[in-house]
């Protein structure tokens, strides 16, 4: 009967801990960081399109005038 009552506490136990542990909370809060990064690239899409398309035709005004 302690053998049974023993073994139960341990599972006990450890469902405990199982339930108290919190490692998984850094990888649930990664994914909500980038969840809303994407959020932010999808709403914010064709102003950032502007600024790259910008800074590549600067870069390439440069270029050529460096080069000739």
């Amino acid at each position: 009967m302690n053998l049974i009552l023993a073994a139960g506490s341990r599972m006990l136990h450890r469902a405990r801990t199982f339930f108290k542990d919190e490692d998984g909370m850094g990888t649930v809060e990664i994914i909500l960081i980038i969840v809303v990064l994407i959020g932010l690239v999808i709403v914010f899409k064709q102003q950032i399109n502007g600024i790259v398309q910008s800074v590549f035709q600067t870069i390439n005004a440069e270029k050529t005038a460096v080069t000739g």
